[in-house]
């Protein structure tokens, strides 16, 4: 009879002779061998964890793609058509108020922002909220491009919400739903009064579609398609309140505005940007993409089932923390972590870290993971919608393994 035992075991028994076996030491595996087979067997379908782009809906193919009007002026009939549909299933989908205009702009989301500050403010003063990247450009464009002088910056650290008792409404209100690269959110709309003075501009690009939203608490509120349902980037996607119609048509600012940022003419709102017709040229494919997009979302039951999906994923993650004590939300509170991209720290020099992340890319599991290059040292993992929660429990576990090997 043969046995094999580990180091530990033969020094024991060789000091204690047993008679009628033979024992074979073995010898211990070195760390690596040793991790390697706590290595997972299986990877997630789609490695795709980036926080914009962001993944492609479940089961998507270029084939989606092939009604595209390719070659066909985007102010042809046809072409038309496909952007006035884009606009109605995207205002169908998020059940927007009868009275709100939805509108597709250049230059993505940043476009989408820039060129409703540009346009609207400046006739009162202005409260801008800071807590991450996105937050802090505002801030920068507001006092010092704009060079508003009656600017209050309301600003909190990574992790952290500035005090939004702090906000004064009757002032415009310039911030981030969702702060992309903190993973820290505004709760609710609650501190959002209905008897506001000024407008309310909000930058959802990484919320909408992923959380519940007031939509009449926002006068302003910008997007982009390459975000929460995976579309494609260049394009921007305006919602505006009648108070913001007004505040266009009413107010003229004292700076001049490129061709790309203006929203009337002749002192109204030009309104064939909400029918269609858009201010230049737009892709007709990544439309289409968009459409494709819309439609999968429709297919899986809506914007309801899309929150449900991505507070489900967030859970996967939750759970994920609550078992290991080296990894850390970013966010404080539960009541402010996003559930879309949900920031960690990660108890490893930058170093290692970063042959985490090289690994886990090495191996096809996760793809752009490493927290944006402003913020704080760590993981930024997206798990909106499009993303199936047995790939993120298929991630968590390579991380655990990713950790433990490189620690």
């Amino acid at each position: 009879m043969v046995r094999y035992l580990s180091l530990r075991e033969a020094a024991i028994i060789a000091c204690s002779p047993v008679a009628g076996k033979i024992f074979i030491p073995l010898r211990l595996n070195s760390t690596k061998e040793g991790k390697d087979k706590m290595k997972p067997t299986q990877v997630p379908k789609n490695p795709c964890f980036s926080s914009g782009p962001c993944a492609k809906h479940p089961g998507y193919s270029v084939e989606e793609l092939k009604d595209t009007p390719f070659g066909r002026s985007h102010r042809s009939k046809p072409g038309k058509e496909k952007l006035a549909e884009a606009i109605k299933r995207t205002r169908d989908m998020l059940g927007l108020p009868d009275d709100y205009l939805v509108g597709i702009v250049p230059a993505s989301d940043t476009g989408a922002f820039e060129m409703c500050m540009w346009s609207m403010l400046g006739c009162r003063g202005v409260d801008v909220l800071v807590w991450e990247s996105f937050s802090k450009e505002w801030a920068t464009d507001i006092t010092k491009q704009l060079k508003l002088k009656d600017t209050r910056v309301l600003e909190a650290e990574y992790g952290k919400l500035p005090d939004l008792k702090k906000v004064d409404f009757k002032n415009d209100v310039v911030f981030v739903w969702n702060g992309t690269t903190s993973g820290v959110k505004v709760p609710n709309g609650d501190w959002i009064p209905d008897n506001r003075e000024g407008l309310t501009l909000c930058d959802a690009t990484s919320a909408i579609f992923a959380m519940d939203i007031p939509y009449h608490k926002l006068d302003v509120i910008t997007f982009s398609w390459q975000k929460v349902l995976g579309g494609e980037g260049g394009h921007g996607m305006l919602i505006l309140s009648p108070r913001a119609v007004q505040r266009l048509e009413s107010y003229t600012p004292a700076w001049p505005l490129p061709k790309i940022f203006r929203l009337t003419k002749g002192g109204k709102l030009n309104k064939d940007i909400f029918e269609g017709s858009t201010i230049n040229t737009p892709s007709m494919l990544a439309n289409e993409d968009w459409l494709a997009t819309l439609k999968w979302a429709e297919s899986v039951g809506g914007l309801k089932q899309l929150i449900q999906r991505t507070n489900e994923n967030l859970e996967v993650l939750e759970a994920f923390v609550a078992k290991n004590d080296w990894i850390h939300f970013l966010a404080e509170t539960k009541e402010t972590r996003s559930s879309t991209s949900v920031c960690f720290k990660v108890d490893l020099s930058d170093e290692k870290l970063k042959e985490l992340i090289k690994t886990l890319e090495k191996e096809k599991v996760a793809y752009d993971i490493g927290s944006y290059r402003d913020a704080p040292s760590g993981l930024r993992i997206w798990c909106g919608a499009t993303v199936e929660k047995e790939d993120l429990q298929c991630l968590c576990e390579w991380i655990e393994w990713a950790y433990n090997l490189v620690k």
